[in-house]
Order: structure tokens, then sequence, then C-alpha cells
């Protein structure tokens, strides 16, 4: 993105013009007519003019001189990040053949009276495709051993064939149905519809949570069963007729009693619930249908194929995009030179021609901007005329493919709120995000790129220390990172270099769920090779995440006379969500130092600085372990010890009030 000057000298005409009537009465207290018909006023607005443009010009000398250096050594201004959300898009009945959703098809948030509506964009295009269920097994514990029960799908389907859901009776913990597809269903919703014997489901609690928990096999390479997302389950745990629809992750290809398939199961779960089945529900009838299916958008809003203008067959030529500030461009964007005879020339963008011939199609795009620029030419000190860069031929039309702009902190909008269709879709009958928009950052500014020069310099884009690693890791994927640490031999056991990420978090008031501490797999990777490239070559890398250890304290304070007891505790409660966090925690509001234990004292120090809080009579440390879905509560402690590589997070906090 280019770099622009600032207007560093804030001070406006009239500033000066005041300032020069304050002092009139100092240096001539007999001039008493200060109206603007008078020939002094008018020659103090004079001056003031002169001296405003003097300050503006020699003040912008210095700055332009550090920008300048700025550009010298390779560095421009980041540019805005789009936020990113997952939108489901729901369909008004099951189809018969697969749907397709087109690639830039636009969604957008409601309009208001004091807020335009924000425009997202469907990454690429998705198939819904139709549910067409290959396998059915039921599986159970026999003498230690997992059994697989195989069912005819066609017999089941039509309500031909009856079978316990769970296998065996009573039912035991691991018991399971799967489902088994031989098309790949990763982010459909699907609706499983169910007849069930009632007269079998004695013993459950229709209104209570269900026994069992829908997963999927996890397609992140790792074999794991991850819990799958619950739209609505009428069928009260299995106790009457009913369907339940899923929102499935992505999903990966197993084996399972020989069959090859993406599998879904439903397993019989008692660790979320006290709710339990004292035989196994009947299966009369069972049918899978393809409601609809989530897709990825992203805050932009697309152009394609928009006219420049004609070549006039001159090097240097500038041209300027309609809208801006632009996106990074991808493969599918670029400029298309078309010549009188309608032959269509791609050519290539370079961030600066210092590399390019006379005949490399190449030119150059200011984000900022939108400004395009083809090659110019150049006097060599022999006399002859070098030219970087080809030039498009005169009278040929300049276009560009297409182009996204827009991004920014303002699309990251909240669960629920992205539910208009921009252009009506057939069969669609809604369409919602279910979780909120996150990633969009607003384009750097020139403060902050300033705060990176000493960096940049010391690093040179090289990797050798530890500062190096946590700025250019920062380079790689600033919109995605919260915090980076990078720890170096002695500290690391197998002698590595490894990069502690913790992943943009846009919300930090109270409990920090582990999923949005997960480090997702695409800016692992991202980071990675951008690491790679920079790194020594006696060296080893490893990007991860720290281990997270998670902290429950209980704690009992006494409140000053005339202080609001709800709002101490309130304040107290919050203040340590902030304090035992990984990126505003700590002493200096920076984040838990990654390595440090968590001592009682620590606690008490946090409270005695909370408005209100006369004293802290008990503290209590409880580390919290975090398996599968499920959180458990260990023993009193008073120290909370973590690995070099760990670092404590709030789980809760209980605050109690003495007398």
């Amino acid at each position: 993105m280019g770099l622009e000057a600032p207007r560093l000298d804030d001070r406006s005409f009239q500033d000066i013009v005041n300032e020069a009537r304050a002092r009139i009465a100092l240096y001539a207290p007999e001039w008493t007519d200060h109206n603007l018909s008078d020939p002094g006023i008018t020659l103090i607005e004079l001056f003031a003019w002169m001296t405003d443009i003097t300050l503006y010009r020699l003040n912008r000398v210095p700055d332009k001189h550090f920008i300048k250096f700025m550009e010298l050594v390779g560095m421009r201004l980041m540019e805005a990040t789009p936020a990113r959300a997952d939108v489901t898009f729901w369909l008004t009945a099951p189809q018969n053949s697969k749907f397709v959703i087109p690639s830039g098809t636009e969604v957008a948030t409601t309009r208001t009276e004091s807020d335009p509506a924000i425009v997202f964009s469907v990454h690429k295009r998705m198939e819904i495709k139709v549910a067409h269920l290959d396998y059915i097994l039921s599986s159970f514990e026999n003498n230690d051993e997992h059994t697989f029960r195989r069912h005819n799908v066609r017999a089941v389907t039509e309500g031909l064939e009856q079978f316990r859901m769970f296998g065996s009776n009573p039912v035991r913990t691991g018991d399971a149905l799967y489902l088994g597809f031989e098309e790949d269903m990763s982010h459909h919703l699907i609706s499983i519809e169910v007849d069930v014997d009632i007269a079998e489901g004695a013993g459950i609690n229709p209104l209570a949570d269900p026994p069992y928990t829908w997963e999927v096999l996890s397609a992140d390479g790792q074999n794991e069963w991850k819990a799958v997302d619950v739209d609505i389950d009428n069928t009260k745990a299995l106790n009457v007729n009913g369907f339940i629809r899923l929102h499935l992750p992505e999903m990966a290809r197993s084996n399972r009693a020989d069959l090859n398939a993406y599998w879904v199961r439903c397993r019989y779960d008692t660790s979320h619930t006290d709710n339990h089945y004292e035989v196994s529900p009947e299966i009369n009838q069972l049918t899978v249908t393809s409601w609809g299916g989530t897709i990825g958008v992203t805050n932009v809003s697309r152009i394609a194929r928009e006219v420049l203008g004609r070549s006039d067959g001159t090097p240097g030529q500038r041209f300027h995009l309609e809208h801006a500030p632009l996106l990074a461009r991808t493969n599918e964007e670029f400029i298309i030179v078309r010549l009188e005879d309608g032959r269509e020339q791609r050519w290539e963008e370079v961030s600066d021609f210092s590399s390019s011939t006379g005949v490399d199609r190449h030119y150059t795009i200011d984000s900022q901007t939108g400004e395009v620029r083809f090659g110019p030419t150049i006097p060599q000190p022999d006399g002859q005329i070098k030219r970087y860069g080809a030039l498009p031929a005169k009278g040929a039309m300049i276009m560009m493919s297409l182009y996204r702009f827009g991004g920014g902190q303002s699309g990251n909008v909240t669960a629920g709120t992205i539910n208009i269709l921009k252009e009506a879709i057939p069969y669609v009958a809604r369409i919602e995000n279910r979780l909120p928009a996150t990633g969009g950052q607003d384009a750097e500014l020139l403060e902050n790129a300033k705060m990176r020069v000493p960096h940049h310099m010391r690093s040179l884009q090289r990797a050798v220390t530890a500062s190096d690693y946590e700025y250019l890791a920062r380079e790689a994927s600033p919109e995605r990172i919260g915090r980076v640490e990078c720890l170096q031999p002695p500290l690391t056991q197998r002698g590595e270099n490894v990069i502690l990420i913790v992943p943009h978090i846009p919300v930090l008031q109270g409990f920090i769920s582990p999923e949005s501490l997960e480090l997702a797999e695409d800016v692992r990777q991202r980071i990675h090779s951008y690491l790679d490239e920079r790194r020594l070559l006696s060296t080893r890398l490893e990007v991860t995440t720290p281990s997270y250890h998670w902290v429950e304290t209980q704690v009992q304070i006494r409140v000053s006379q005339h202080a609001d007891a709800a709002q101490v505790t309130l304040a107290v409660e919050q203040t340590l969500f902030k304090f035992v966090n990984p990126l505003t925690g700590g002493s200096k509001g920076t984040g838990w130092t990654i390595g440090r234990d968590l001592l009682v004292s620590d606690i008490i120090a946090t409270l005695l600085s909370v408005p209100g809080v006369e004293f802290v009579r008990k503290v209590e440390l409880f580390p919290v372990t975090y398996e599968g879905r499920t959180f458990e509560r260990g023993e009193a402690t008073d120290e909370i010890s973590v690995p070099s590589h760990g670092i404590v997070v709030s789980y809760q906090h209980t605050v109690l009030v003495s007398s």
C-alpha cells in the first residue's frame, strides 16, 4: 500500500490570527480597535497566512524524509483485511438434485437509519448435495470388543426393518449408531427423521438433556471425533417421532466394519447429563434429507471486468480503478489488455519495475488509491533510453478482470446479523451467520508503520533472534494473531524455535471458549511458510499454540463500608477475567507471561487494586482440565504451575462478600 505524507502541523490560519490578536494588549495597549476593518488586523491576517504556509511546509520536511526512507527499505502500509464468517443457507425444502450457491453471491446485514448494510461475498461455489444414505451400522461392546451390526438401508428408510439404536440392553457408554455417506457431506445441514417405538424409550426424561452426542470424524488429520452442532432436536431424546437437524463440519472418510465412507454417528454419552436410558430406543424408520449448507463469506464487494480506459501508447501511463482501497489480489485478479483485433492479453502485477525488461507485461497497483501504473522509460548515462516493462499497444482497452474492495473492523458483526440476500436465489428460504464474523482489520495507519521501522531494520526479513521471529510472524498474518512469542533453546526440548501463537479474539470480556483459542490450520501453515523462507538453514521451526491451563478461583473479600457490594463484586469478577487472560492478563495488561506460574499472592495484589475492596480474606485456586467438551475441576491449591510453553486462562471466578 502506498505511503502518504500526513499533515503534521495541525494549527490553522485562524489559530495564528487569534494568537497574534491576543498579544496586542501586551505590545500595543493603545491599539483598541480590533475590528476586521482595521488595517492592523488586515496585516495580522496577511502575516498569519504567510506564516501558516511556511510552517506547513517546513514541518513536513522531516516526516517526508522519514516516509521516503520507509519506501526505500521496502516498507508498505498493510492493507485492510476483511472479516470472515460462515453463513448457513436454509432451503425451502429438500431438493431432488444438487443445488448450487454460486461464487460471488452477495449477502448483507440489515440496513438501518443509522448504519448502512455491510456486504459479504461467498468465497467459492458450493454444491448442496442430495443426502443419500448408503450405510447404517449400530455398534456395541461385546466382551470388551467393539461389534458392528449392519442394517439394510432401503428396509430401514421404508420402515420394513426395526432395530435398537444403541445395540445392547442395558445401553452402555460408547454404544453408537453410524450413518455412512459415499459423498462428502461437509458443511451440509441435514435432517434425520426418525419414527421410534415410544414404549421402548423407558426411563428417559424427555425434558432433560438427551444422553447422546452427535459426532463426525474430524478432517484435521488427527483422527478424532468432533461434536456436531445440533440445530434442532424435537424428538424429546428419541421419546417421540420427530427430526434432528445437524450442521455438519468438515468431514473425513474413514473405515468402519470394512466400509469406507463419510460417517456421522450418534454416541450414547451421559457425561454431560444425569438422564439415561433403561433400554435402547427402538427405531422403526429413519430417513435423511439435505436442508442447506454453510458457506464461508468475506466482507468484500467484487467488481468484474471494469474498464479503465484506452492506452495512448506512451510510457508511464496511469489509470484509476473506481473503488478503493483494494484488497490483496488473488490469481483471478489481473489486468487485461484487449487489442484492437479482439485478442486479450493477461498482464502480471509486480511490486516495482526494477527487474522488468522492455518485453515484460508488468504493471503495479497502489492498493490505497487504486492507481494502476505501467512501466516508465528512463534515460541512461550513455544517452540511450531504457524501458522498464512493456507498453500497452496504442488504442488497446485496459480492463481489470476482477478486484475486491472493502474490509475493516466494521465487518466484525455479531451472530445472526447477516440475514439479507442481495439477489434472490430460488429455493433459498433464509440465511444467517450462526457465529460472529471475525478477522476484520482497518488499513494500517502511518503512525503504526513508523513503529515497525526499528523491527524491520533489525530483522531485514531474516529470522535469527526471538524478536525477529515474533515480528515476522505478525507480518505473515497480522489480522489473525492476537499474540506471538518465540521460545528458543534451551527453553525448547528438541532444540527448535517454537513460535507460540495466541489467535486474535474480537471479544475478550469474560470466559474465552477453547475453540476461540485454537489456531486455524491455514493460519499456522501461512506463518510457518513465511518464517521457513527467512530462517537460517541450521534451525528447525515449529508453529503451535501455548499449552493452556484453565484456572478457577474462589475469593472472599470485604467491601468498604460506603461501596455498593453488587458493583464491587462485578468489578472483582471482571478484573479476574482480565488478569488471568492470555491476551490482557498479567501486571502490564499485555497478556499473561508464558511459562509463569499463577500464585495466590498474584490474585491478592490484583484484588486490592479494585476500588471498594477493603481487604481479601481468602483466595483458593483450582486447576481445571478440559477434555473433549467437558471441564473438570481439581483440588484447591496455592499455586498453578505451568511449563515453559504454558499459559493460564480463566474458567470461572466465584466472588464471596464477607460481612
